[in-house]
């Protein structure tokens, strides 16, 4: 039996800067969440912005998704480690779906999210750790935890497009499924850290 699930928020976001350490650069990473449907082709959804193309967005990187309960994980984390004391809502980790019913560990590059009303997803590779990240958090290790918790969530390429709305179900179809979400993480971190 596939697994199955559904959005619970879809988020898109605009370009601004952002405080990175002692510098101030252009970014993305914060998204807002849409009321309605919301048109997803090739290169992702409309009015959602990427600047950084080499680490994010093109036709292999389109969507960002992230599971639902990641984000109670990482405000506590940040909560800790920061002593800021606002939760995080879905967007604010530049995730352009919030999802529930996976996770890393079951989600395998190649599976495929087929959504109700006919959008396909194909999951393509593990989102990484980057210096946006760990300014939004707050703290230095927060690319660290990432790696450790494999709470990183997952791009997606657009197979078949249309639009896609919050509580819209989805089914997860498997593909060949060699590694997971959580597997390529880990081999990803362990490839740069040589």
């Amino acid at each position: 039996m596939p697994e199955q699930g559904y959005i619970v928020s879809v988020q898109v976001g605009g370009s601004r800067f952002l405080r990175v350490g002692d510098r101030t650069i252009r970014s993305a990473i914060h998204k807002q969440a849409v009321s309605g449907p919301v048109a997803v082709g090739p290169l992702g959804l409309a009015g959602d912005e990427q600047n950084d193309l080499s680490v994010h967005g093109g036709l292999s990187k389109a969507v960002y998704a992230l599971p639902q309960q990641h984000l109670a994980w990482w405000s506590a984390r940040r909560q800790q480690t920061s002593l800021l004391d606002d939760a995080f809502v879905p967007g604010q980790l530049g995730e352009n779906l919030c999802l529930q019913g996976i996770d890393e560990q079951g989600v395998f590059m190649g599976d495929r999210l087929r959504f109700a009303g006919g959008v396909v997803l194909r999951v393509t590779e593990p989102r990484q750790p980057c210096s946006k990240f760990n300014a939004v958090l707050g703290y230095e290790r927060a690319g660290k935890d990432m790696v450790q918790s494999g709470r990183c969530g997952f791009y997606l390429a657009v197979e078949v497009p249309g639009t896609l709305s919050a509580n819209e179900a989805f089914v997860l179809e498997p593909g060949a499924r060699q590694t997971s979400i959580a597997q390529a993480l880990q081999h990803k971190a362990f490839k740069h850290l040589r």
